[in-house]
């Protein structure tokens, strides 16, 4: 016969709590750490799971986070999906991960999907960050962005764009460079966020002359935008608005018989730990992805549980250096 599940009831008997101070512990919510670490201890030993069901009909709600991702092609947000699935387990709680691949439309039909599926909250990376259509999702359900900022969110964490891209054009700037290529998955339907905007302004802050080419996530698609780009009149720098992207320049470069950096030098943006163990190394900017993880599962989780307080985390860049950028002579 199979074990019948223990109920919470049990477990209340068994630390001389009650039902409804189990109920807290278990959450993590509103008792103290001896008290949660002794209510789980004694739930494990009883076999006690929740019945997600019937906890959704009492609390309303579902325990469910939707993560909507810009593009799971995108390395980087690979990492960063897996970190925020792991970080919501320990909130006792689950992701449901989606991918808008690249797509505002979708992202839009995506992001509408996840409300009318009742998750408790959303956490995007989004890739149209000024759509109409943001503010009135945020009114019915708690968002938190990631990257760039949308209006009427529960929270954001949002990247310092302009210092990484003012960190990455500074030196390469320095090391000599005049003429710069930059590779971005933006679409021309999307052109305002924050990064393309000032990597123009910085160029002529700078005196530099760049010139701005789409790129996909995938590795497929990027080389074939590299390898299109390092064919025509050549420059002496491909800065990435991802690492992703700058491994499409790599094995473009591989193609075309490019020596990385003797004849082109690259440059990412996120790094992304493969970026380490290329040949050579990938010098790229740094956006501290447990933190962002770390920032993103708090400010949803307090979301979800009520906090109407808008709290905004901003993620300050830091440049890696290793030997894809040279002097140019």
């Amino acid at each position: 016969m199979p074990r019948k599940r223990a109920t919470i009831r049990e477990v209340a008997q068994a630390t001389g709590l009650s039902p409804a101070a189990v109920s807290y512990a278990l959450r993590g919510m509103q008792v103290s750490e001896e008290t949660i670490e002794r209510v789980r201890a004694a739930a494990a030993e009883l076999g006690y799971e929740a019945d997600p069901i019937a906890r959704a009909l009492a609390s309303g709600r579902t325990g469910m986070i939707g993560l909507l991702c810009g593009s799971l092609e995108d390395l980087w947000q690979q990492s960063l999906a897996v970190g925020i699935s792991r970080g919501l387990r320990e909130k006792d709680r689950y992701a449901l991960i989606l991918d808008a691949f690249g797509d505002p439309t979708r992202e839009r039909a995506l992001a509408q999907q996840l409300r009318d599926q009742r998750v408790d909250g959303l956490i995007v990376q989004p890739i149209d960050p000024v759509a109409g259509f943001w503010s009135e999702l945020c009114e019915s359900l708690p968002v938190v962005a990631i990257g760039d900022s949308i209006a009427g969110t529960a929270g954001e964490v949002v990247f310092d764009n302009r210092s990484g891209v003012t960190l990455a054009l500074e030196h390469l700037r320095a090391l000599g460079h005049r003429r710069v290529a930059v590779l971005t998955s933006t679409q021309a339907s999307t052109p305002d966020r924050p990064a393309d905007v000032h990597v123009t302004a910085e160029a002529v802050r700078l005196g530099l002359d760049i010139q701005v080419s789409t790129a996909p996530h995938g590795l497929a698609g990027a080389t074939t935008a590299a390898h299109d780009l390092l064919s025509r009149t050549r420059p002496s720098a491909v800065f990435c608005f991802a690492d992703s992207i700058a491994y499409g320049v790599y094995a473009a470069a591989q193609e075309l018989g490019l020596s990385i950096p003797g004849d082109v030098s690259v440059m990412g943006y996120d790094d992304h730990p493969m970026s380490g163990l290329l040949s050579p190394g990938l010098t790229t900017v740094d956006w501290d992805i447990d933190g962002i993880v770390r920032a993103a599962v708090r400010l949803i989780s307090a979301a979800a549980d009520g906090g109407a307080r808008r709290r905004r985390v901003m993620q300050t860049p830091t440049l890696r250096e290793r030997g894809s950028v040279a002097r140019v002579p």
